[in-house]
Order: C-alpha cells, then structure tokens, then sequence
C-alpha cells in the first residue's frame, strides 16, 4: 500500500450579480465570485490536489475555461466526475484539508454542511474533511474584498 499527496490553489474576483458558492452551498453574501463555471474556489483548489496526488494533470485540463460545455458548470459535478477519474486509476481518498481566504463572509455557519457535502462526493466520513477560513489581513486582493482564494491538500492511497 502507498500514499500519494496533492496540493490545489485557486483564486477567483468578487463580483456583483453572481452567487457566491463555496464548497457546493450557496452562502449569502452581496457579491459572488466570477468564473467560467460557478468559480467555488474550495472544490477547484480540491480537485486540483486530487488530480495532482494521482498525476493526472490540472483543473483545466479536463475542464477547460472558454469550452461551452462547461459554462455555467456546477463545481460539485466537477468534483464528482475528478473523483470518477481518482477511482479508476486504483486511488482511494483518505482524507482532504482546505482552507478559504476571504474576509467575509465568516464561513462557520456553513462548515459542517460543506464538510458534509465534500465527504460525500469523495466516499469518505465528514471527519476526515478538514476546512477552516482565515483573513488576509486586509492586505492585498483579498484583504481589499476584491476577491477569494482557497488552499487544498488531499491524502490518496494506492
């Protein structure tokens, strides 16, 4: 038995007009985040670390931004489909860990439902998703409210 790790980074600008979807959960909040798909930057940063932990390449590879299949396209269904690629190279998740970079909005009255979400797509227990939520201080794009970032790490056994 092995272990494989991965790391995912994502990054979207706050806009008017749009929702904001974090995690797969619409949050409410003035502003979402702007994106060829619905641009929820915790399940791009997730599928990133479980597409890199199995070699398999990138978000944009297999979901190319600009390709009219996926416009408009539900992260959560983006998420299920990496994970149908994870699967079928023999990879199993053991457990994930993301972390949001926002200044608002505060993120814990939606944790437990994310988490829950997030470990029903991989086929694990909520107690082996991680995810917390910190400031940037007000510095930079983040701390200007201009937009989101969010970090991932996920755990594959082979």
């Amino acid at each position: 038995m092995g272990y494989r790790i991965g790391q995912g980074y994502d990054v979207h600008q706050l806009v008017e007009g749009r929702p904001l979807i974090l995690g797969g959960e619409e949050i409410p909040f003035e502003k979402g985040l702007e994106g060829f798909s619905d641009a929820d930057v915790l399940l791009h940063a997730l599928g990133d670390a479980l597409l890199g932990a199995a070699a398999l390449g990138d978000l944009g590879s297999f979901f190319p931004p600009g390709e009219p299949e996926w416009k408009g396209a539900d992260s959560s269904d983006l998420l299920r489909r990496i994970m149908e690629m994870v699967t079928s190279e023999g990879f199993k998740v053991v457990n994930c860990d993301m972390t949001l970079i926002a200044e608002a909005p505060k993120l814990a009255p939606y944790r437990e439902g994310i988490r829950r979400r997030v470990a029903d797509i991989l086929g694990i227990d909520a107690s082996a998703v991680g995810l917390k939520a910190t400031t940037n201080e007000r510095i930079g794009f983040v701390g200007r409210e201009e937009g989101m970032a969010a970090l991932a790490v996920a755990l594959l056994e082979c």
